[in-house]
């Protein structure tokens, strides 16, 4: 690439749960050549994942909820099986996380590992996501979990053998993004025994 992007012009087209941008620019492609272009952009701010898991019982933390997208776009309960994540707000990834964690799943963690970060939907949405593993005993159980009620939370804590999880992404009962990804990284990195 020639040159850097120019931001011809932004304008907000909604603010109502998050901000959505239409942007037109001008972007200098490889040939050399200046083109303008026009795209939407959704600004919902960045968050935080993590994947608990337990050595000892070679078992993984999950949660399932309602997710209204995936309802619309064919899942046909809606219902997704997710790694616990929340949006930073104003904290650091590392405080939103065990924030996260104990609203929704009822474990209060203390040692956490930073795995990497990625744009989840880079064609779309600004959002950059720090994915997290930690280790968990039952003595970390605070509360039952669930999440907030007065965020609209309803949040199934599930206690799964890692295998399973495996398996359940392997058959396509587990489809989400982050969740895949961090049971991947468990299990390129030998699996839950050897982290």
């Amino acid at each position: 690439m020639n040159g850097q992007p120019k931001i011809l012009s932004t304008e907000l087209l909604s603010n109502n749960w998050y901000k959505l941008y239409k942007y037109v620019y001008e972007f200098t492609k490889r040939t050399g050549s200046i083109e303008k272009q026009t795209r939407e952009v959704y600004d919902r701010g960045n968050g935080a994942t993590i994947l608990l898991y337990n050595k000892e019982q070679g078992t993984v933390i999950l949660t399932r909820q309602f997710r209204l997208p995936t309802f619309v776009n064919g899942n046909e309960t809606g219902m997704l099986i997710e790694t616990c994540a929340g949006l930073l707000d104003l904290d650091n990834p590392e405080d939103c996380i065990r924030r996260e964690t104990e609203e929704e799943t009822g474990y209060k963690i203390s040692a956490i590992k930073k795995v990497y970060e990625a744009y989840m939907s880079p064609g779309s949405v600004t959002e950059i996501l720090y994915f997290f593993v930690a280790e968990y005993t039952k003595e970390m159980k605070v509360n039952a979990g669930g999440g907030i009620e007065k965020e609209q939370e309803d949040i199934e804590v599930l206690e799964l053998p890692f295998q399973q999880a495996i398996d359940m992404m392997a058959k396509g009962e587990i489809k989400d993004g982050k969740t895949i990804m961090l049971l991947q990284h468990l299990q390129v990195m030998g699996g839950i025994h050897r982290m």
